[in-house]
């Protein structure tokens, strides 16, 4: 199920969205089944957010008072750092800045049937292939699938591998973690700093010498003079992702 989440401070802006959505659920569906729910403030949304209820889409009118889209979105990035964001506005004049917060879209108002049906098809399909990516893996709890993009990081300790989500759940799985490597190549983003921890580069807070800090906060120690390829990987990974130019 994907989980949308709308926010315009207008409720007829809004009302026409969740009109048009309700119709290409019932006309199109594109395979994939969908929820959403409505906010007429960016701070009602970002309270739900921080509280750990996770969307996979957002929806953001750009001019809203108090705090505008962009900044919305900035905020939600300190939470989600894949969630899809696309910004719905009457105006282009922001269109550069939505890049700064990795938007997937930028969506001109008035809004167009056609077109937004168009968006849905591109969005949810991405959504469903993202969640759908993934392996089973057997924990100490039974047999589940993991979900690379959700995953921050691992560690192994006495022989127990331990998998910290972004939602803060951690899994306990036998094995090696050589094994685990291997099979997250194909995915992308994923470092082993140190003989004992496997990270999501996604998640990567800060690098220093010592360590690396993930979102979470948790700091994965950097052994002595790994710090530059370390360092050099990160950078690749975030050129690669068109963050940062090198």
């Amino acid at each position: 199920m994907i989980k949308i989440a709308l926010c315009d401070d207008e409720i007829s802006e809004l009302n026409e969205l969740m009109n048009l959505l309700r119709q290409y659920h019932t006309e199109y569906r594109a395979g994939v089944e969908f929820n959403y729910t409505a906010f007429q403030s960016p701070l009602e949304l970002l309270a739900v957010v921080e509280k750990g209820v996770q969307f996979d889409i957002f929806f953001l009118d750009i001019l809203m008072p108090g705090q505008n889209g962009i900044e919305t979105a900035a905020e939600i990035r300190n939470y989600d750092s894949s969630a899809k964001i696309i910004f719905l506005t009457a105006s282009s004049e922001f269109a550069v800045q939505s890049y700064t917060v990795n938007a997937y879209f930028y969506q001109l108002k008035p809004l167009q049937a056609e077109a937004l049906f168009r968006l849905m098809d591109s969005v949810l399909e991405f959504c469903r292939k993202e969640q759908f990516d993934g392996f089973i893996l057997r924990c100490r709890t039974g047999i589940t699938r993991l979900e690379p993009r959700k995953l921050e990081f691992c560690e192994v300790v006495h022989r127990t591998i331990f998998l910290h989500l972004i939602s803060g759940r951690v899994l306990e799985s036998t094995g090696k973690l050589d094994e685990l490597e291997y099979r997250l190549e194909g995915y992308g983003g994923f470092l082993r700093p140190h003989r004992s921890f496997l990270i999501n580069m996604e998640y990567v807070q800060e690098i220093s010498y010592r360590a690396i800090t993930m979102s979470c906060l948790t700091q994965i120690p950097i052994p002595h003079g790994k710090y530059s390829r370390v360092k050099a990987a990160f950078l690749e990974y975030a050129a690669q992702k068109g963050r940062v130019k090198l």
